[in-house]
């Protein structure tokens, strides 16, 4: 059992067990069990998320790197080309009411994010969904755990922290990731495995030993070390750049902040250390995102201002074969998530007390 501690309060707690199983629980955020199976001599695992009554999984590959184990997003359900296509290419621009107007975290965070006025491709309305899907989870974690958020509302008025030129960033590192999810529609198409590597963080540090940038956008809170040395936070909505390599042998890689929330998060432009484990986390978190969202234009084409494919484009996704003959959700996930952060409560009292106990090791 790991039990992490923020610096804005939250706390994560990680049980890896000797079946290769794992769960995952954090306050105010979704929690995870995670039980492995294979397809096509390949290892994978299977994720149940509980989140408010909502239970819904999701698969990863395993994918062994650098000296530990990285878990992999592997998508649920792939489109046809035609409709990658008309999701990376140019749209005649279009205005979108997201509804957000009354919304808590919307007043909260005017002061870091504000949507596009028009939408000229699907990536920059995928960006907004992304990031918008963020600040609203991080206001509702706040809120149920208690946290001390580390970023305080900033006075109304002036122009968001989330700048446009970050944003279209963001929106160039989502289309780079919707041309991605096409070539490993085309390989599922023609019953070839994707490559983990491929899909994950082994391309993403050798396109920067080529001089190619990449963007991550943080999807739950992390604490860091700066160039200084000095603890500093990030959260949910946070943009990050990859700008160059680390050494063949690093776990960790340097990464520039496009964009925090101020207070005592991160200060923009810091160069931070980031472990590769928690970069693939990041890298899971936008394509599960776009994934979402992709969904959610597919249901709402031809409505609400949404443009719709041409008739000849199919939009219908179909079901990855790794994902039809994964584990079902498992039905304890709820029961179990609690008792391990339970477990993780109780371990932490016992510590505490011992250390002050005379004879403890206490002062």
């Amino acid at each position: 059992m790991t039990v992490q501690h923020g610096l804005n309060g939250g706390n994560r707690v990680m049980v890896n067990r000797a079946d290769h199983s794992r769960v995952f629980a954090a306050r105010g955020r979704a929690g995870y069990v995670q039980h492995p199976y294979s397809y096509g001599g390949r290892d994978f695992g299977r994720r149940t998320y509980f989140f408010h009554g909502h239970i819904y999984g999701r698969s990863y590959m395993g994918f062994p790197y650098r000296g530990f184990y990285l878990s992999i997003y592997a998508p649920g359900f792939f489109y046809s080309p035609y409709y990658y296509g008309w999701l990376y290419n140019p749209w005649a621009p279009f205005a979108y009411g997201w509804g957000w107007a009354g919304d808590p975290w919307y007043g909260y965070y005017g002061y870091y994010f504000a949507p596009y006025p028009m939408y000229p491709s699907a990536s920059a309305w995928l960006t907004d969904y992304m990031i918008s899907s963020d600040l609203e989870a991080a206001y509702a974690a706040h809120t149920e755990a208690g946290e001390i958020d580390g970023a305080p509302q900033a006075a109304a008025g002036g122009a968001p922290l989330l700048t446009p030129e970050v944003k279209q960033m963001i929106a160039d590192e989502v289309k780079n990731q919707l041309a991605l999810e096409n070539q490993e529609a085309q390989r599922i198409s023609q019953k070839q495995d994707i490559d983990p590597g491929s899909s994950g963080i082994d391309r993403i540090l050798s396109d920067a030993a080529k001089g190619k940038r990449h963007i991550f956008v943080v999807g739950a809170p992390l604490d860091v070390v700066d160039s200084s040395q000095n603890e500093c936070s990030l959260s949910d909505g946070d943009v990050l750049a990859l700008q160059s390599a680390p050494p063949a042998d690093a776990q960790a890689a340097d990464l520039v902040v496009l964009a925090s929330k101020g207070g005592q998060e991160c200060q923009k432009q810091a160069t931070v250390s980031v472990a590769l484990t928690d970069m693939q986390e990041m890298q899971n978190h936008m394509r599960e995102t776009i994934d979402q969202g992709i969904k959610e234009l597919q249901a709402k084409q031809g409505k609400e201002g949404i443009p719709a494919p041409p008739a000849s484009v199919p939009s219908q996704p179909a079901q990855a074969p790794y994902d039809a003959i994964a584990p079902p959700p498992d039905p304890n996930a709820a029961t179990e998530i609690q008792q391990q952060a339970d477990q993780a409560d109780q371990a932490e009292k016992d510590a505490t007390a011992e250390s002050t106990t005379p004879g403890g090791g206490g002062q």
